[in-house]
């Protein structure tokens, strides 16, 4: 099991658990953060034993952007990790999933700041879970900079373009009720209780056929700017093939026996 001094990786049953570890910073995203969170991304998807992921922070924050003290060129926290860079140039965006898409299910839980970069690795999970306290926002362009973690292009297409142009164009930060009301998020917790929610639905994830899960995921994403006849024709290509998997089977026939049933993606 991987992860780096400023991201611990653990397991919750069937969930990889990725915690933004740098709580003294409010978890400002790190070279040692972006390549514990590449990795981890690629242990999800290459361990058939992970159905799900939860992403969180340490210390009562989510995360509360880039570290602008390393943009700027200050200190050399994770100097031992610019080779991995070096090897893979696109190593942060996956990171920060604007260039890599998980198979399995992202539910974020999140408590505190998730603020700039935070809330632009925000976009990139699927379930979004946030104590009442939380705070969001894009503040980039109030320092004169660009959110170009995928922001402008992601935002629009999953909140109202009207908030998301307000967001964008102020930086004004946004409560967490807020942030449910135009759909950022999902659910409204009380403070602390972020992650236990977002186990408590990755769990219901892990219950469900795994191979189903995936395809699913896979479909809502692919056919998302496609016309509804390419999408439904993308549907069926996707969709279609799981019917005939042990799986489906499984799950046909622990409904008949009124047990739970035990999937083995197969």
């Amino acid at each position: 099991m991987g992860g780096t001094e400023h991201l611990t990786v653990r397991r919750e049953g069937a969930t990889l658990v990725l915690t933004l570890n740098r709580p003294d910073a409010k978890n400002a995203l790190s070279l040692p953060m972006l390549v514990g969170l590449y990795d981890g991304w690629v242990e999800a998807d290459e361990d058939d034993g992970v159905r799900s992921i939860v992403l969180t922070g340490a210390g009562g924050s989510f995360c509360a952007g880039m570290d602008l003290k390393a943009l700027a060129g200050q200190g050399t926290q994770g100097e031992q990790y610019r080779d991995r860079l070096k090897a893979d140039p696109d190593l942060h965006w996956k990171a920060l999933l604007r260039h890599h898409r998980p198979r399995k299910p992202v539910i974020a839980a999140v408590e505190g700041y998730c603020v700039a970069g935070g809330t632009e690795i925000l976009q990139g999970t699927d379930i979004r879970v946030a104590g009442e306290s939380a705070t969001f926002g894009l503040y980039e362009v109030r320092r004169g900079l660009f959110p170009i973690g995928g922001s402008t292009v992601r935002l629009q297409r999953q909140i109202p373009r009207t908030h998301a142009l307000e967001m964008l164009l102020t930086g004004r930060p946004y409560t967490a009720p807020e942030a449910a009301g135009i759909g950022l998020i999902g659910h409204v917790v009380p403070d602390g209780t972020a992650l236990a929610k977002a186990l408590e639905i990755a769990e219901q994830v892990n219950s469900c056929g795994p191979l189903a899960v995936e395809a699913i995921k896979a479909s809502v994403y692919e056919t998302a700017e496609m016309t509804e006849t390419d999408g439904l024709a993308s549907e069926l290509k996707r969709g279609w093939p799981i019917f005939d998997t042990a799986d489906a089977k499984e799950g046909a026939r622990a409904f008949a026996e009124k047990r739970p049933p035990v999937y083995k993606r197969a």
